[in-house]
């Protein structure tokens, strides 16, 4: 996958998670998590679109590190959501599925960037 694919891949991430979580109603502890996984979502696509432009490969594995955790902190909040019955029936399966690919993506891009086998 080029980077301009992934740069894609991320931000509709990002969109569809606003999309779906902005039409859920909910209290004042929904508010807090959809909050916070709106902000997740939308770093994974930030940082990773500042890792392309990273003047350095430790600069690049910073903003790529930050991205792999934001993924993954999305995760959980959808986790969350689903487990404490605020979800509405409103279904993660394909945001959870994306959240964990990105997670796995950036994983082996850390490792290979950092040369590990």
């Amino acid at each position: 996958m080029t980077p301009e694919e992934m740069k894609r891949r991320t931000k509709a991430f990002a969109v569809g998670m606003v999309k779906v979580l902005d039409g859920i109603a909910r209290g004042r502890a929904g508010d807090v998590i959809v909050r916070q996984a709106i902000r997740s979502s939308t770093s994974v696509a930030a940082n990773y679109r500042a890792a392309c432009l990273a003047r350095s490969k430790a600069e690049f594995n910073a903003k790529l590190q930050i991205a792999l955790e934001e993924a993954d902190e999305s995760q959980l909040w959808l986790e969350i959501l689903s487990e404490a019955g605020l979800d509405e029936g409103v279904r993660f399966s394909a945001l959870h599925q994306e959240a964990r690919e990105l997670t796995a993506i950036f994983m082996a891009s850390l490792k290979t960037s950092r040369g590990i086998p």
